[in-house]
């Protein structure tokens, strides 16, 4: 809940320039996700709301900051189209499959956990590169980025192919796990 109370100061702050802030904004949500994930595994608490919620707070804080950080220049507009177009991609088919309870397990591939791990690197660099600017960190970002822009639609593409390999061996139906675009 605190990456969602978060969100929103994160993004004015971003607007209005005030990186540092911003930056420490990241850093706290990040954290709260950390310990929230340890705390739960080390107490053995797993609610089926904290799995729902989880996973939409990281890709609602990750989904955000791709849109404002383009809005500011910052990001270009092609690697957050392929991003934004990735998830909602992958929400729709998973969506449907569960709906139409063909399917109901959606385990995120090795290439679509690469992917979300080199999205949130590339925020964090980016941000960091706001607050303390210098030629590698730069390097650094136009790197990621780049990587982002490739694994966004490779891991699409991964997760199309062994969706329909599933389907298409009937291995789909039954489980109630609120794993729904688990990947997203």
């Amino acid at each position: 809940m605190l990456r969602l109370f978060v969100l929103p100061f994160l993004v004015i702050q971003i607007l209005d320039g005030n990186w540092r802030t911003a930056f420490v904004l990241l850093w706290i949500a990040g954290l709260s996700d950390f310990f929230d994930g340890l705390f739960a595994r080390w107490l053995k608490q797993h609610t089926t709301l904290g799995q729902y919620l989880d996973p939409i707070a990281d890709k609602l804080l990750m989904s955000t900051l791709f849109l404002v950080l383009t809005h500011e220049g910052i990001i270009p507009r092609y690697v957050t189209v392929l991003v934004f177009s990735r998830d909602l991609g992958i929400l729709l088919i998973s969506t449907l499959l569960y709906i139409t309870n063909i399917l109901r397990d959606f385990r995120p591939s090795w290439l679509g956990k690469t992917s979300t791990a080199v999205q949130i690197l590339t925020l964090l660099v980016v941000m960091t590169a706001q607050v303390w600017p210098c030629w590698p960190l730069a390097m650094l970002q136009r790197g990621l980025l780049l990587g982002v822009a490739w694994l966004a639609p490779l891991s699409a593409a991964q997760y199309a192919w062994i969706t329909l390999r599933r389907v298409q061996s009937g291995g789909g139906g039954g489980s109630n796990s609120p794993a729904v675009a688990a990947e997203v």
